[in-house]
């Protein structure tokens, strides 16, 4: 509605003197201000805000009369009247100076295109120069209380009970009346007020009066408290002819103001509340309408300490009323008590630093013109408390200290164009103008994709820091007539433009503005003509011949229609009434208007579709059709007259109709689902009558004409029924007339603001599915709720208000001794809001047993982004309500509210996200309505949600005992283990362990080894000699007894397990149980992510499962599932083969590709198949690292430079391995970079190095088919990692078929060297032979491409078979290089850790086989948490994983 912007500017009184203003009152076209002090009128200018002149009494004169105290203007500025504190009324003539005699003008530079074009063409920048002259003064002989100006009138109040009627003109001799209250007879209504109890007036005289032009009476304050209103029986105030009414039970009124456009009286109180009064129509009874108070909820230290009201000032336009109290403060509300600002409160009230400002008490305050300032005067002890700080800071204040000066404090407004101009074609877009600038909120097509720079709207912009916030890239602009969230709710600036100087100045202020459905362009119409502006071009158009501009004045209105712009105006040259279209896309010009010539005046206009709805000053309404005509050189609009509605009847005055609109709503039976094309048609007139919704529809009980009898054009319309009332205290309606089959409700629905009450929407109810409706079922129904902000538009669609709200910002530079007085204020900001509305509605509607609307309702909005959000607001609106309730509720809403959530899929997260949104003691209450947390939680699983599974789990572990949540957790755990969802994975272990360390009860009986770090992230690297490293008493025992191998070790370290320990052992004994899982089904890739993701120690545990889980079944099979993982092409046979360089094995080095030059993060750990795929985190490189040097180290033509390649200190995890590459000098030659197209195994890019190697043509050819027979270079990275891990566990079967799938000849030469070895069991051997075999079989008959990579092998194969397997003794199955090492006896902290070098020297292969169990598995029972933890942190600083493999 009205916004305060910016600090408040002060006006310093020029004149040097003794005296303050305390008095400031308005002409009565807010031009000019009267301002007083003791001895001294002054009249200044609004635009600009300068003194004109001043009237200084002479010392005998004030003496005679006494101090001035109050002024007011006559109706047509051209005298005011002072009265003195003696009971003198003093008359001023204001005398203008002339035509062209200026105070003050712009200077412009010469050759400027600035010039008076025509004569009377008033330079609005100048201020006028006028003079006072005063009149023979009128002696009343008492002291005066209140002063009312009419139009040929001055009513004066004095303090001995008259009422005085002075003439403006004969004021001396014969136009003087004196009226004695005690003889108007007061009664509680007129209906009783002949012979009813009358008041007793003796002694009592009227305080404060104000006349109500549209109740045609006065509003009165008694001097003892009481509220009145006085009523003139006839034309002329007379004493035989006046009536009064009283309002009961009140004795504490200060102060009135009325409210002319709503009929409303508004009364201070002594308490500090104001009481708003209207008039019952019926009996003549002042009725209380609303009141206007702080409450303590918001306003908690201040609301009972205000004090008296001093004065309350409606706005111009009547629709905020603004309250100063005796305490000081102002505070703002709409006109039916919507709360909007107040200064006694948040940053107004108090510093930065937290102590409290002194409010400001004000002494008068005056709108200005059209409301876009507020006129206050300070108190004078205001300036004397300053004058007093300086004195006690010692500050001896200069001469002329401005600081100090007299002064008035002028405020800035910005308001909602909906106070004057309310259209609905402005219904989607939120509109402010301020004095010479307008705000909108909707997105901006051009300007998409342009630099925030672009969008300061003015150069001057970064004068008002509203403007100079960069706007965001506002989404680009959607053609249809929605404008969809993204684009009105992209950001939170306004879209800023600078209304055009040189129409401002001539026409100062601007008094309507609009804005067309698009949110595309703006018109601003001030005193004369209007001008408006393109968001597409961002530019303004004026009229090009300023004597058309000057001749017109808007007077009903501005709305858009498609592209033209309609107006309401006068022409002053015909003196005639006109309604004008102007196309928007030619020059501004009436040879382009089309005009209809009007009967009436104008007051208001509207656009429905394809018709004009105005309202005239004779009450009467017409509807007007237009229609586009492309029949000239530029299209032009025909207009013609449809129907004309008289109103005279229902309408007492023409001021009083706020708003008129066409819709389409009605409530007879004709909507139904099988009519929505009616819904289109303009059904139905709602007239805003002083805030009673008035509703005329169209009376179809008459005989029906069939549409195809008529011609379309010639159709008569429908008469209107007679009104009928919907609403009352109606501030804005908002309609629309399009229409949408999948949101019918919302579509068709009235929406209201209300004030204080909040909103109204007037729902249509729809018969579901075609059923004949229920003949006792409304077909409307209006729902009261009540919102956050003030409403100043709607979004049909998408179920939202938008609005506007102050804000603040303190300032702390002006602090300090001499703090002026604009310092006290923050700076205020506006920002743009928005709210979800539709679980109130919905929540109305289940409340009245409406469950099938709301259902049809929810299911229309389910598609919306925040429909969740809104099925969580409304359950805990109502179970805030319930469950906070201290009286037992007889039909609790929350089941319902269940019950109707149950519909949708959403049921499950909104509940637990309410939940757990709402404090643990309200917990109880809502599963009680909407189900057991356990049973939600296993839907939850069912239907495969393991997020809102995880967060019931922690319901379930605040509601349930520990098993329970431990055993759900489990379940959760295992799902997520096979959909591989690492994260939720991740939180479920570090949540199993919260349970285990939170719990005193025993842990089930499980498995007591424990895999070192399992759980512990990355680490497994680090520690990588764990996993070789073994305790002696384990090789002792027989190495082959598999099912002794979790028997529990000797030594102290079983005797401190704790829950912990069991609770480790626990997590696991599951990720034990997945990963044999995931290896029994060949699932080599989901294996790695699996131990990638959540730091599991493969290597470790394959040592375990070496001769178990770990074995190939079927080669083949084995083989073939690996080529689908990864997505790696079945091997084709080059062309000419047979001489090929293969044979002599010449280019196997060069083809065993280093494709781990550049390593990223193409690894396991963002495989394409994961389904949650993590943040590469610095940590998550160590699993990389780790490969790098791994796998490069595969390869025996570089292991003399395996050395260099370990990972020597922890910070080397953190950065990929690079560089090393140049240490193979021959392998370089054809190293893959990582820009190589590696997603389809198309490779043809070659390092650049490869040019220095000159290779024969066949050797090319044969090195671009092994390149296409080459699978993508991420699953290159993830083979090699997994041939690493499978070696240095142990696990040959394995390695061999990753050797086959990479056809490397090298390592399955390696695995057969290994084979030789006496520590591998027979089965293994036999296995590896009988599986080559196979694979041999299998090539021959449908893979052709292996066989010349089977041959090269044959030889090995052979020598293997050839081998007998001998039985191997337990005892000799450990790597040569270890048994001297480990023969020392073991320490109570586990083994000392053999060095990798040292065991790599002796083995016959450079393989260190490790043993079946990982020794140093037992977590060392500590002392207490913290030497483990230091033990923990040390090594992970050292860091060294010492083993490589050659």
């Amino acid at each position: 509605m009205y916004f305060l912007t910016g600090w408040p500017r002060r006006l310093l009184c020029p004149l040097r003197s003794a005296e303050e203003p305390f008095h400031v009152q308005p002409s009565s076209h807010r031009f000019y201000f009267a301002v007083l002090s003791e001895t001294q009128l002054s009249v200044w200018s609004s635009r600009p805000s300068v003194l004109i002149v001043s009237y200084i009494e002479s010392a005998k004169a004030a003496a005679q009369f006494g101090f001035y105290q109050k002024a007011e203007w006559k109706p047509d500025d051209t005298m005011i009247a002072v009265a003195a504190a003696n009971g003198y009324i003093l008359l001023f003539d204001v005398l203008g100076g002339g035509e062209d005699k200026y105070l003050y003008e712009p200077v412009y530079p010469k050759g400027s295109p600035r010039v008076k074009v025509t004569p009377g063409y008033r330079e609005e920048q100048c201020a006028q120069a006028l003079s006072l002259e005063m009149k023979k003064p009128v002696d009343l002989e008492a002291p005066i209380t209140s002063l009312q100006s009419l139009q040929e009138d001055l009513l004066v109040c004095t303090a001995d009970g008259y009422l005085h009627v002075l003439h403006w003109d004969g004021l001396g001799n014969n136009g003087r009346k004196a009226i004695s209250l005690t003889t108007i007879p007061f009664s509680l209504d007129l209906q009783s007020a002949r012979g009813g109890p009358s008041l007793d007036l003796e002694g009592v005289y009227i305080r404060c009066m104000e006349y109500c032009l549209t109740l045609d009476g006065f509003a009165v304050v008694l001097s003892d408290g009481r509220l009145g209103f006085i009523t003139p029986l006839s034309n002329t105030i007379t004493a035989d002819q006046l009536q009064g009414v009283w309002a009961a039970d009140v004795s504490d009124g200060t102060c009135v103001a009325v409210n002319n456009k709503y009929r409303l009286m508004a009364f201070g109180c002594g308490s500090g509340t104001v009481l708003v009064y209207m008039i019952d129509t019926t009996t003549g009874s002042m009725q209380l309408s609303h009141k206007l108070e702080l409450t303590p909820k918001h306003y908690p230290d201040i609301y009972n300490k205000t004090g008296p009201v001093k004065l309350i000032c409606w706005s111009p336009d009547y629709s905020v009323a603004m309250v100063t109290w005796e305490c000081g403060g102002l505070s703002l509300w709409s006109v039916f008590g919507a709360h909007l600002i107040c200064t006694l409160g948040e940053d107004f009230a108090y510093r930065s630093d937290g102590t409290k400002k002194e409010p400001t008490k004000i002494s008068s305050m005056s709108w200005g013109a059209e409301g876009y300032h507020l006129w206050v005067v300070p108190s004078k002890q205001e300036r004397r408390r300053a004058e007093e700080r300086q004195e006690e800071d010692g500050v001896t204040a200069p001469p002329r200290a401005p600081t100090l000066q007299a002064g008035i404090l002028q405020f800035h407004f910005i308001k909602s164009a909906l106070t004057v101009n309310p259209c609905t074609s402005n219904q989607e877009h939120v509109l402010l103008h301020g004095e010479d600038r307008l705000y909108l909120t909707c997105g901006d097509p051009t300007q998409a994709h342009n630099t925030p720079e672009t969008h300061s709207p003015h150069p001057n912009a970064h004068i008002h820091p509203r403007d100079s916030s960069p706007l965001h890239h506002p989404p680009s602009y959607n053609a249809s007539l929605s404008q969809g969230l993204s684009t009105l709710l992209g950001h939170k600036h306004w879209h800023v433009v600078q209304i055009h100087s040189t129409y401002l100045e001539s026409n100062w202020p601007i008094r309507f503005a609009a804005i067309d459905t698009a949110g595309q362009c703006m018109a601003v119409a001030g005193r004369r003509g209007f001008a408006h502006y393109s968001l597409y071009t961002r530019k303004w158009k004026l009229f090009g011949n300023i004597t058309q501009e000057q001749n017109m004045t808007v007077t009903g209105g501005l709305a858009w229609w498609n592209d033209f712009l309609v107006v309401a105006c006068y022409n002053f040259i015909d003196q005639q009434e006109e309604l004008r279209l102007y196309l928007r896309s030619s020059n501004l010009d009436n040879a382009f208007a089309s005009v209809t010539k009007l009967h009436s005046d104008t007051l208001l206009l509207n656009v429905f579709r394809d018709m004009v709805i105005l309202f005239r000053a004779d009450c009467s309404i017409c509807l007007y059709s237009i229609e586009k005509r492309n029949d000239g050189p530029s299209p032009s609009a025909s207009v013609e007259l449809l129907q004309e509605v008289s109103m005279s009847r229902y309408i007492p005055h023409p001021a009083l109709v706020v708003s008129v609109t066409l819709t389409s709503v009605r409530t007879e039976t004709g909507i139904t689902l099988k009519a929505p094309q009616q819904a289109c048609m303009a059904e139905s007139i709602m007239l805003n009558l002083a805030g009673q919704l008035i509703m005329l529809q169209r009376d179809r009980s008459g005989p029906q004409v069939r549409d195809k009898e008529t011609p379309s054009n010639h159709k008569k319309l429908l008469p209107f029924c007679p009104p009928v009332v919907l609403a009352q205290c109606v501030e804005n309606v908002w309609t629309t007339c399009r229409s949408n089959r999948k949101k019918r409700h919302l579509l068709e629905a009235l929406w209201l603001s209300c004030g204080e009450a909040g909103m109204k929407v007037w729902l249509p109810l729809f018969p579901r599915d075609h059923r004949k409706p229920h003949s006792f079922l409304s077909r409307r129904i209006m729902l009261p709720f009540h919102i956050n902000i003030y409403p100043l538009a709607v979004l049909f669609e998408d179920a939202l208000v938008l609005g506007a709200t102050n804000e603040t910002v303190l300032y702390d530079g002006l602090q300090g001794p001499s703090e002026p007085l604009e310092a006290l204020f923050p700076y205020c900001t506006v920002e743009r809001t928005s709210q979800i509305y539709l679980h109130h509605i919905l929540r109305q509607l289940l409340v009245r047993n409406l469950g099938e609307q709301a259902l049809l309702l929810a299911q229309s909005c389910a598609s919306l982004p925040y429909f969740p959000h809104v099925m969580e607001l409304m359950v805990h609106v109502v179970l805030e309500e319930e469950a906070t309730s201290r009286e037992p509720i007889p039909d609790p809403l929350l089941p319902t509210v269940a019950k109707f959530i149950t519909e949708f899929p959403l049921f499950l997260q909104t509940i637990v996200h309410c939940a757990r949104k709402t404090e643990y003691a309200l917990w109880n209450y809502l599963f009680a309505a909407v189900g057991n947390p356990k049973d939600l939680f296993e839907e939850c699983l069912m239907a495969q949600d393991l997020d809102t599974a995880a967060s019931y789990l922690i319901i379930l572990q605040n509601m349930e005992v520990p098993a329970v949540s431990r055993q759900h957790a489990t379940l959760l755990f295992n799902t997520a283990l096979e959909q591989g969802k690492w994260d939720l994975c991740r939180h479920m272990i570090r949540f199993l362990k919260a349970i285990g360390s939170g719990e005193m009860e025993t842990p089930p009986p499980t498995p007591t080894t424990q895999e070192p770090s399992s759980t512990g992230g990355f680490e497994f690297f680090r520690n990588r000699s764990i996993s070789l490293s073994q305790s002696a008493d384990c090789i002792a025992t027989g190495k082959f007894n598999l099912q002794k191998t979790f028997s529990m070790p000797s030594g102290p370290s079983a005797k401190g397990r704790d829950v912990d320990c069991a609770e480790n052992m626990y997590i696991d004994m599951m990720l034990w149980r997945h990963a044999r899982h995931l290896l029994e089904q060949v699932r080599l890739r989901d294996l790695g992510c699996f131990s990638a993701q959540l730091g599991f120690e493969l290597i470790g545990w394959l040592c375990r499962e070496r001769n178990r889980v770990a074995r190939v079944e079927d080669f083949v099979t084995a083989l073939k599932k690996l080529h689908k993982d990864f997505l790696w092409p079945f091997p084709v046979i080059p062309v000419g083969s047979l001489n090929s360089p293969l044979k002599n094995g010449r280019c196997r080095t060069v083809l065993s590709t280093r494709l781990l030059k550049s390593q990223s993060a193409d690894s396991l750990l963002n495989s394409d198949m994961d389904t949650a795929p993590l943040p590469a985190a610095p940590r998550n490189h160590a699993w990389m690292d780790g490969l790098g040097a791994g796998a490069k180290d595969m390869d025996s033509a570089s292991s003399a430079h395996s050395q260099h390649n370990t990972l020597e200190t922890q910070d080397a995890f953190l950065s990929p391995l690079v560089g090393k590459v140049d240490e193979y000098s021959i392998g370089s030659a054809t190293d893959l970079t990582e820009t190589s197209s590696v997603v389809d195994g198309d490779w043809m890019m070659v390092d650049e190095s490869s040019s220095t190697l000159s290779l024969s043509q066949a050797e090319l050819e044969h090195i671009s088919m092994e390149l296409a027979n080459k699978g993508p270079h991420k699953s290159q990275v993830q083979l090699r990692y997994l041939l690493h891990i499978f070696m240095e566990a142990g696990c040959l079967e394995w390695c061999v078929v990753i050797g086959l799938i990479l056809r490397e000849a090298s390592v399955i030469e390696q695995v057969i060297g290994c084979l030789d070895s006496p520590e591998v069991p027979a089965e293994t051997v036999q296995s590896v032979c009988s599986g080559l075999l196979a694979v041999d079989a299998w090539a021959s008959s449908d893979c052709l491409g292996y066989k010349p990579f089977l041959s090269l092998i044959r030889p090995q194969l052979q020598q293997l078979m050839e081998t007998a397997p001998e039985q191997v003794q337990p005892e000799a199955f450990q790597p040569a290089g270890q048994s001297s090492k480990l023969g020392g006896p073991e320490g109570p902290g586990g083994s000392a850790s053999p060095r990798a070098e040292d065991s790599r020297a002796a083995a016959p292969l450079g393989l260190a086989l490790p043993s079946s169990e990982p020794p140093g598995g037992f977590p060392r029972p500590p002392p207490e948490d913290g030497p483990q933890e230091e033990a923990e942190e040390q090594g992970e600083e050292e860091g060294a994983y010492d083993c490589t493999l050659s």
